[in-house]
């Protein structure tokens, strides 16, 4: 029998109960799938019209409503009064209005998870995962906000969220619910890409509940300018690439505005003097969950050459096993979702992309250990997969290469062989600077010397640490952070060591942004 989208779970019921849920945040004048500006206090059916289109299968989901500059400033003033209005709100009322818009999206949790498969192919378990990690971690701070927040006061304006498509919920929501919880307003631009529809709902929400939230879309090149130095912004918050990132970066030189920014980076694991492989394997596996869509993804390993058979007798079988395909396909209508590592690319253009950079790496040298191919997935009859990638596993990409240097962002890895420890490090930093680098070594003391290294924010080596919920394998020495030094402040999340009862806080901003278990 050919596969067939699971019951209930097709675009149009999705759409019309997410158009149920908040009727007030889609314009009926222009169809039920054109989507509000939450700005100035209110859902406006403003702005040029723009088409969203998923991955997922090609079809158009809806219609952006992009605003120019000038609405965009209206808007920015707007929040900076309800900033000061919010920032004079006693604690325990806003974390009770907080709490409020944690309840509803709780409530709503499966629709909001169900827009994210649909809007940034996310499997099902991965779209549900990032929702409740955006509401475990926003439950997590009110119940430390108190002390987290005494002798301190809010932002001198409202914070400004700029954040890629990936983690809809548990980046930008959660961030904006935790800067709410500190008392600053908040400002949020929809990813042109993907997840606006999702952000749309969950914003009705969070409005509902009494907080001075603002969500507007735009071009990036338009609104940068306003949504990063307006005047009235006390805060700038990017999650996003380098090229962005760096622009963002630039414009706030020659201000004292407190800002965070994150950005891409190659992630390498390295492999010395390691002997512990069925640890190292269920780590494999878990790093092609939505196919390395992830700032914190591993596409880069380097291997000792001593060790590099036993490493491929543990990787090959595991990159093979990858499941990938339609998130929502499955063999009979009433069958579960499907078990899947990875669905499409958010793209097409970018599955072509990296398809050309595969392609690119092979005729300069590279040796393809595995090249998967679309068949191997399951599809719909029929359908648009051309947003899809297959796994793939380079060994020894040429230096002239952009997969050598660059992230992909996609189910490529790529595999370098080295000789030394210096061999080691040059090319685990091979792309000057990273979020996360991880050591598998025996030998903690030479990890640890050679952690120290490494042009990564965290390091994690062969050592379990708790991150509160679990204990987990390569989580980091001792005690890990996650966020950015600006001026020399640790901007954005609390150091945690040990477990639950351990979290240090210092040298902060007057907000914080992502929860501990990140």
């Amino acid at each position: 029998m050919a596969p067939q989208l699971a019951h209930g779970t097709d675009w149009s019921t999705t759409l019309a109960r997410a158009v149920a849920a908040t009727p007030e945040a889609f314009d009926p004048a222009a169809g039920s799938a054109t989507l509000r500006n939450l700005i100035q206090g209110d859902w406006r059916p403003i702005g040029r019209p723009s088409p969203l289109t998923t991955g997922v299968d090609g079809t158009t989901l809806a219609n952006l409503s992009r605003l120019d500059a000038e609405t965009a400033l209206a808007a920015v003033r707007h929040a900076a009064a309800a900033h000061r209005d919010w920032a004079a709100t006693p604690l325990p009322e806003r974390k009770a209005r907080v709490a409020a818009a944690v309840d509803a999206l709780t409530a709503h949790r499966d629709l909001l998870a169900m827009l994210l498969v649909w809007e940034i192919g996310k499997p099902w378990r991965l779209a549900c995962a990032d929702v409740d990690r955006a509401l475990d971690g926003v439950r997590w701070y009110a119940d430390q906000i108190d002390r987290q927040t005494a002798g301190r006061e809010p932002l001198p304006g409202p914070v400004s969220n700029i954040a890629s498509w990936n983690y809809p919920m548990s980046v930008l929501v959660h961030a904006e619910l935790v800067q709410l919880l500190a008392g600053n307003a908040v400002i949020a631009k929809t990813p042109s890409q993907g997840g606006a529809i999702c952000l749309t709902v969950a914003h009705a929400l969070m409005h509902r509940a009494g907080l001075p939230v603002t969500l507007l879309s735009g071009s990036g090149e338009e609104l940068s300018e306003v949504l990063v130095r307006a005047p009235e912004i006390g805060a700038v918050a990017f999650v996003g690439g380098r090229s962005n990132g760096g622009k963002v970066a630039a414009a706030l030189l020659d201000t004292d505005k407190r800002h965070m920014i994150e950005q891409e980076g190659l992630n390498a694991w390295g492999v010395w003097e390691f002997s512990q492989w069925e640890l190292l394997a269920g780590h494999l596996r878990k790093g092609f969950e939505y196919g390395k869509q992830r700032c914190t993804a591993y596409p880069r390993f380097v291997v000792q050459r001593d060790l590099v058979d036993e490493f491929l007798d543990v990787y090959l079988p595991v990159v093979k096993a990858v499941r990938f395909g339609h998130p929502l396909a499955v063999a009979s209508a009433g069958d579960p979702l499907p078990e899947l590592d990875f669905g499409p690319l958010i793209s097409a253009a970018k599955a072509e992309e990296l398809h050309r950079k595969v392609e690119e790496a092979v005729r300069a040298g590279a040796v393809p250990l595995h090249r998967g191919r679309l068949s191997h997935g399951r599809f719909l009859d029929g359908q648009d997969t051309s947003a899809y990638a297959a796994p793939t596993a380079l060994l020894a990409p040429p230096g002239r290469s952009r997969l050598m240097h660059a992230e992909p962002f996609g189910p490529v890895d790529t595999i370098v062989v080295v000789d030394t420890e210096e061999e080691l490090l040059a090319a685990m930093n091979a792309s000057n600077g990273a979020l996360v680098a991880s050591l598998a070594c025996d030998d903690e003391e030479l990890a640890g010397k050679l952690a120290g290294d490494l042009q990564a924010f965290k390091v994690g080596v062969n050592r379990p640490r708790s991150r509160g919920d679990r204990e987990e394998p390569f989580g980091g020495r001792g005690a890990s952070w996650k966020g950015a030094f600006v001026g020399g402040d640790l901007l954005v999340q609390a150091v945690t060591v040990g477990g639950p009862d351990e979290r240090l806080y210092g040298n902060f901003p007057d907000w914080t942004a992502l929860p501990p278990s990140v």
